[in-house]
């Protein structure tokens, strides 16, 4: 088997670490080879780093269990980085061009776009990358491929994320000490993007909600272009521990109940229907009422929905979503999930699966949004080798211009200058 063109994706999630095996076929679809899943135990609280070796133990079984059933010898790994910590702001910059007579040209764009590596971010977080949203030439607005064009003037509006220097810091480390080399970081809200959207929804408008254990991502994306991104600290997690607490019951039995009898919409549940679960040692089982199950989750979930309706005025494409919502992650397997949806925020509403741009493999066991970012990783790192690959034929050919990745969002090389050389050299002995 050809190891080069194979890609693993490293999912490191608050209630799991996912590590998935695939490569890309002739008709640029995706063959999964293997996966391995195991639960974060503790290692991982909302999408950051909290226990070193927790997270380094799970990231090795994982691996094994991917590199057993893929039968390959994974040694790079698309890694994806979330959390609370994740910030985005929109920012303006101007060029002024000595000569107007001269074509725009890629380098332009670049000189903008490292004007806006420059700005004042807060202390301990950097600017992870700097998306470009359109520009203006010369006063004319609303041009998203400005090159080839003539003007002196030339402005771009551009969508910047920033993030916490220590946690992306510490997503390194944990994967070096398992003996793996991380390729690339991904904005995890985009790897799903990739996964479960299609062109023409990025187009009209959509919005991406992944409802993972400890987070919410929200991607808001228009004419093919992210406009949006938020990180609502909120998730299933915090679901189970209402109804831990509001049913007084263990949180083991509070997930159970959650996942298999849960449901959004409270009106939907019977109000006669009682479910029986085990009681403490000499105790009587107790019985959970499934209508007040459902009102308990119905509460987290409108507020949940509510925040993110917020991001969604927030980013001032509300009306322009034609495309609607597209929930994902384990979150989006509650039932009626996607009626609630419409309720809060008037939007259609469907439920993404990671299988559109899946061949032969193991469909049938990714076909879950729980794996909408792995499977995303995959397909961003194999966009990726692509891209690498006609670089290389281009490079014997200086005058054409070398394409970017539209997914690309976190240079490995970049991250390392973040590095002292200390710390760089303590990663790599440790």
């Amino acid at each position: 088997m050809n190891n080069q063109k194979i890609v693993v994706g490293l999912d490191i999630g608050t209630t799991k670490i996912c590590a998935i095996v695939g490569r890309s076929n002739e008709f640029g679809k995706v063959d999964i080879l293997g996966i391995g899943k195991v639960p974060s135990n503790g290692g991982v609280t909302r999408g950051v780093v909290s226990n070193i070796d927790r997270t380094v133990a799970a990231i090795s079984e994982a691996v094994k269990m991917a590199e057993e059933k893929a039968n390959v010898n994974i040694k790079n790994v698309q890694v994806g980085i979330a959390g609370a910590h994740i910030n985005s702001l929109q920012h303006g910059g101007m060029l002024i061009r000595n000569d107007s007579e001269k074509e725009i040209n890629q380098e332009d764009l670049d000189r903008l776009e490292a004007d806006m590596q420059k700005l004042a971010v807060k202390p301990g977080d950097k600017i992870l990358h700097v998306i470009p949203q359109d520009y203006k030439v010369d006063d004319e607005p609303g041009i998203l491929y400005p090159i080839g064009m003539s003007g002196v003037k030339l402005e771009g509006n551009f969508h910047i994320i920033t993030g916490q220097i220590a946690a992306a810091k510490n997503i390194y480390k944990c994967v070096e000490k398992t003996g793996l080399k991380v390729t690339d970081l991904t904005l995890e809200p985009l790897a799903s993007a990739i996964s479960v959207l299609s062109p023409e929804e990025m187009e009209a408008g959509i919005v991406l909600v992944d409802i993972g254990g400890g987070t919410t991502d929200v991607a808001i994306f228009h004419d093919n272009v992210i406009r949006h991104t938020a990180i609502i600290p909120y998730g299933g997690n915090i679901i189970t521990e209402d109804i831990k607490e509001g049913c007084n019951v263990m949180k083991n039995h509070a997930e159970a109940l959650k996942t298999k009898f849960g449901s959004a919409l409270s009106s939907e549940a019977a109000d006669n229907e009682i479910i029986t679960i085990p009681g403490l040692k000499g105790r009587e089982p107790k019985e959970i009422s499934v209508k007040n199950l459902s009102r308990i989750i119905q509460a987290r979930l409108q507020e949940i929905l509510e925040l993110v309706y917020f991001e969604i005025k927030s980013s001032g494409l509300e009306k322009k979503l034609a495309g609607g919502i597209v929930l994902t992650g384990g979150g989006s397997m509650l039932k009626h999930i996607t009626h609630l949806a419409s309720l809060v925020t008037g939007l259609d509403a469907r439920v993404g699966y990671p299988n559109e741009h899946l061949a032969k493999g193991m469909v049938d066991e990714v076909n879950s949004p729980i794996y909408a970012t792995g499977i995303g990783l995959v397909m961003k790192g194999l966009n990726d080798a692509l891209i690498n690959e006609n670089l290389i034929k281009e490079d014997e050919t200086p005058s054409t211009e070398k394409p970017k990745s539209p997914f690309r969002l976190f240079d490995i090389n970049v991250f390392k200058k973040w590095l002292t050389d200390d710390d760089f050299n303590d990663i790599k002995q440790k």
